[in-house]
C-alpha cells in the first residue's frame, strides 16, 4: 500500500505561519482583508468560495465573498474587479473559475491588480513564476511542490512526468519544477503513450481533470504520485484524476480529497500575506521618491 501523501500536516505547517503573519499585521494597525468574486452557476466553485471564508474567519483575515448573477455581463464583472483594485483596504482578490461562456476568463484575470492577485494567474506574476522573479506565485503548483517537499522527496535531479499543461495548474507547475532543477517530461492530450513515460518516472504530478485517467498497468510500485486533478462523479463525489487502486501500485500517492486541495487553501492565503508584504514595499517605495 502506497505513502499517502495528506495535505493537512502541510497545511497545517503554513496555518501556523499565516498566523504569525496575521497577527504582526494586526499589530501594526492593518486587517488583512481577501474579496472573492463568484459568479453563480457552478456549485463546486461556490462550495470552495465558502470552505475558504470558514478558514480565513479561523485565520482573523476579513474575507468579502461578492456573489454575482450567472447572466452578469462581462462590463459589470470588470467593474467590481476594479473597484476592488482601487480599494486601500483590500490586500488580495480572487476570483472563482470557471465563469459562464459569455465572459473571457482572461480578460477578467488580466483587469486584477498583479499585486493582489493571490491566485498568481495575472500574466506579470505567470512570467514572475516562470523566471523565478519577485511576484505571487499560483497556489495549487506551489502546493503540490511544499507536499512532496513535506514527505521528505527532493526534485533535483529526479525524473519528473508532468501529466497536464493547462495554464492555471499545469504550466506554472512546470516553470516551478524547472527551477527545482528536475528533469521534466510534460505530458498532454497528444502524448501518445503515457504509460511508457510512466514507466520511466521517479515522481509525477497529474492534472488533467478526468476522473480515473492514471490506471495501475500505467505505474510501477518507486512511483510516487501528486494528484492535483479534481473531478465530481455523477453520484457528487469529490476524486482526482488517479484510480483508487493505484494506490496499491506505487511508493506514495496524495488523496484526493485531503492532498493537494488543503494546500492550496492555506497557500492562497500565504499568498495573500505576500501580497501584502510587496504592497507594502510598493508604498515605502512611492514615499521615497516623492521626498
Amino acid at each position: 500500500m502506497a505513502i499517502e501523501l495528506k495535505g493537512k500536516p502541510v497545511a497545517d505547517k503554513i496555518r501556523e505561519s499565516v498566523s504569525r503573519d496575521v497577527a504582526n499585521w494586526k499589530a501594526q494597525g492593518t486587517q488583512p482583508k481577501m474579496a472573492v468574486i463568484l459568479v453563480e452557476g457552478d456549485p463546486a466553485s461556490a462550495f470552495y468560495a465558502r470552505a475558504k471564508q470558514q478558514v480565513a474567519h479561523k485565520l482573523g483575515i476579513e474575507y468579502e465573498l461578492l456573489t454575482l448573477p450567472h447572466n452578469v455581463s462581462e462590463s459589470e464583472l470588470l467593474a467590481a474587479v476594479h473597484g476592488f483594485n482601487e480599494d486601500p483596504l483590500i490586500h488580495g482578490i480572487m476570483l472563482e473559475l470557471p465563469l459562464p461562456r459569455h465572459i473571457s476568463p482572461e480578460r477578467v484575470i488580466a483587469s486584477i491588480d498583479p499585486a493582489k492577485d493571490v491566485d498568481g494567474l495575472t500574466q506579470f506574476n505567470r512570467m514572475a513564476n516562470m523566471t523565478g522573479e519577485q511576484g505571487i506565485y499560483p497556489a495549487t503548483p506551489m502546493a503540490c511542490v511544499r507536499l512532496v517537499k513535506h514527505y521528505g522527496y527532493t526534485l533535483a535531479g529526479k525524473h519528473v512526468v508532468l501529466v497536464g499543461c493547462g495554464k492555471t495548474v499545469g504550466q506554472p507547475l512546470m516553470h516551478l519544477l524547472l527551477r527545482e532543477l528536475a528533469t521534466v517530461t510534460v505530458c498532454h492530450a497528444g502524448t501518445r503513450d503515457l504509460s511508457a513515460h510512466l514507466e520511466q518516472a521517479e515522481l509525477a504530478f497529474v492534472a488533467v481533470g478526468k476522473a480515473g485517467l492514471i490506471e495501475p498497468h500505467m505505474v510501477h510500485k518507486d512511483l510516487v504520485i501528486v494528484d492535483a486533478g479534481i473531478n465530481e462523479t455523477k453520484d457528487h463525489q469529490i476524486v482526482g484524476d488517479v484510480a483508487p487502486e493505484v494506490a496499491e501500485a506505487v511508493q506514495g500517492l496524495s488523496p484526493t480529497p485531503g492532498g493537494v486541495g488543503s494546500v492550496t487553501t492555506m497557500q492562497l492565503f500565504a499568498n495573500l500575506m505576500k501580497a501584502m508584504k510587496l504592497q507594502q514595499e510598493a508604498q515605502t517605495e512611492d514615499l521615497l521618491v516623492s521626498v
